[in-house]
């Protein structure tokens, strides 16, 4: 069992930066991948980033502007938010799975998810 939070949300204006953090319980956090996930009202649940062990992947849309790490150690994972734009507000959503890394854009395999955390843009 994984339990996730995520904190770091909050109002920003467009161009500027944010900093997720997700802490999560549990003694094989290593062995997970985590992602984020964003969904904006209105539409559905959309991929950001994930990373394995040994790679980031992130969604076009926030390549290289967003930047995905995690300290495994303490078992934080951290969504870095530069840049941002208007069209990048909405609840941001931390999840672990275990799978195939090349399947980490697919909601459906993530077993845990956080309560999430509200990012706002303003133009």
């Amino acid at each position: 069992q994984v339990q996730l939070v995520e904190s770091g949300g909050g109002l920003v204006q467009a161009g500027g930066s944010l900093r997720l953090s997700c802490t999560a319980s549990g003694r094989t956090f290593s062995t997970y991948i985590m992602g984020w996930f964003r969904q904006a009202p209105g539409k559905e649940r959309e991929f950001v980033a994930a990373i394995s062990w040994s790679g980031e992947f992130y969604a076009d849309s926030v390549k290289d502007r967003f930047t995905i790490s995690r300290d495994n150690a303490k078992n934080w994972v951290f969504l870095q938010m530069n840049s941002l734009k208007p069209e990048d507000t909405a609840v941001y959503y931390c999840a672990a799975g275990q799978f195939p890394f090349s399947s980490s854009p697919y909601p459906k395999n993530y077993d845990y998810w956080g309560q999430g955390t509200q990012v706002t843009v303003s133009s």
